[in-house]
């Protein structure tokens, strides 16, 4: 299957790709079917039903309420942050849905959207039905799909939780793993970017591409400056404050000490903190996280749980890399997706399906790759920055408190934004040589996961998320 970059970067809302941007896409394909089916005018109820992780975790990812507005018609892409949670209460309210944005029935908040959460669908553990029934009750339409990370839903007919996308493009350079990708690098005398690139212009231009992944970077920094300045609690119940709007400032206010300091030389000049870069790489990603978590626009990348730290990786090019520029951006993005099309394709980047390592391990990776790209390293050298990315987040597992995409989530993803460069500086101290290849630790990443106990994939049945309740 062909993958674009695209497919790994995408703006979707919060709190989560699986839970919340994959859900919505399938109420709305859902919507979108019964229109074209011409079964709109004769429905006067729509059910769904959320198996799996969707059951167990979707009230506190809001997957209940991302079917709501994607049977409304309305896309993540798109769909106003600030008003999706007024109208879905509306919805309830008035005990009323406009299926595909125009076409009414009646709605019943609690019959009409089951959460099951001890029941399975077959393929995957992110399932989900939709029913749409007549005047007589008689059932016009059933489908189930499968949200399977990043946003991707696949029908319920397709073979199997790995088919990702009906897309039979031939592309100049295929590849499927990461040895094929060094090969291809080695005899054309290209970089990964290079490749990428190559790859992307079967779809785009290189104008109308670079438009959209510095679009998409635009997303992201809007998304920082958005968490760097909305204070308050999250939203779930679990009272976790903001962060990033007070570490904002201090981070400011020390850079405004430190030049006014630089402007005034003083025979006794306290040292730097040789540590500010990382600070600030903490921020970004807590910034992104905690706009996550309360519903914002962010950009997949390439899940909405390990969302912050390409970004703050990207933040920290660009703040801190001298020469820094729009074309690095591309190019960071470019290798950034070719090490996700590698986990997407030969592993999973789905909490419910892999644990965390699947989510903030393929990010992590993802932005050590891009960031060892920039900074001038060897195809090698890129590859064995990926590696060490993933190698250690081996066996993470994803067992958010509360259902929630908050503990231990914002946090992590801080963490393994400063491993993703420190793996990525790590690699360009080597040759590129190393034991361990990065398509073994994809692997074993797949390996790990199917080993996993389901109480540590999302289920929020295991781990953190009872122990700290229980405490």
């Amino acid at each position: 299957m062909a993958l674009s970059v695209l497919d790994l970067f995408s703006v979707g809302i919060g709190p989560s790709s699986s839970h919340t941007v994959g859900p919505m896409r399938a109420a709305k394909q859902f919507a979108d079917g019964l229109k074209a089916d011409g079964q709109l005018s004769s429905t006067v109820r729509v059910q769904s039903e959320l198996f799996g992780s969707l059951g167990a975790t979707g009230r506190g990812h809001g997957s209940d309420k991302a079917v709501v507005l994607g049977l409304q018609g309305l896309e993540p892409e798109t769909v106003n942050t600030f008003t999706a949670n007024d109208q879905v209460a509306a919805a309830a309210l008035d005990a009323e849905l406009h299926v595909a944005g125009t076409h009414r029935v009646d709605f019943n908040w609690d019959e009409d959207v089951v959460l099951h959460r001890r029941k399975s669908l077959p393929a995957h553990p992110n399932g989900m039905t939709f029913r749409a029934l007549d005047h007589t009750g008689s059932v016009l339409s059933e489908r189930s799909f499968y949200s399977i990370g990043g946003g991707f839903v696949v029908d319920g007919d397709a073979a199997g939780a790995d088919k990702v996308v009906a897309d039979d493009t031939v592309l100049p350079y295929q590849f499927s793993t990461a040895d094929e990708l060094l090969e291809i690098c080695s005899r054309e005398n290209m970089s990964i970017s290079d490749v990428m690139l190559a790859n992307e212009l079967t779809w785009h231009t290189e104008a109308e591409l670079r438009e959209k992944l510095l679009g998409l970077w635009a997303v992201m920094r809007e998304c920082v400056e958005n968490g760097c300045n909305a204070e308050g609690i999250l939203p779930g119940g679990l009272k976790v404050p903001r962060r990033a709007p007070a570490l904002f400032r201090t981070l400011t206010a020390s850079a405004a000490s430190a030049e006014a300091a630089a402007a005034t030389p003083s025979p006794v000049q306290a040292p730097a903190d040789p540590l500010l870069a990382m600070e600030w790489v903490n921020l970004f990603a807590l910034a992104v996280n905690e706009e996550n978590a309360a519903g914002g626009r962010i950009v997949t990348a390439p899940t909405n749980g390990a969302a912050g730290i390409v970004p703050a990786v990207l933040h920290y090019y660009v703040k801190f890399v001298p020469g820094a520029d729009d074309d690095g951006v591309v190019r960071f993005l470019l290798a950034a997706a070719a090490v996700g099309i590698l986990f997407k394709t030969n592993a999973s980047i789905s909490g419910a399906e892999v644990g965390c390592q699947g989510e903030v391990g393929s990010a992590c990776s993802m932005a050590a790759a891009g960031l060892c790209e920039v900074l001038g390293g060897t195809p090698a050298q890129v590859e064995n920055a990926a590696e060490v990315g993933i190698e250690h987040n081996l066996g993470l597992t994803c067992d958010p408190v509360g259902g929630l995409v908050q503990i231990p989530c914002i946090e992590r993803n801080a963490i393994a934004s400063v491993k993703a460069i420190n793996a990525a500086r790590l690699a360009l101290h080597g040759d590129g040589s190393h034991k361990v290849s990065l398509d073994k630790a994809i692997k074993t990443m797949r390996d790990t996961g199917a080993d996993m106990k389901t109480k540590y994939k999302e289920t929020s049945r295991g781990g953190l998320a009872v122990n700290v309740i229980e405490c």
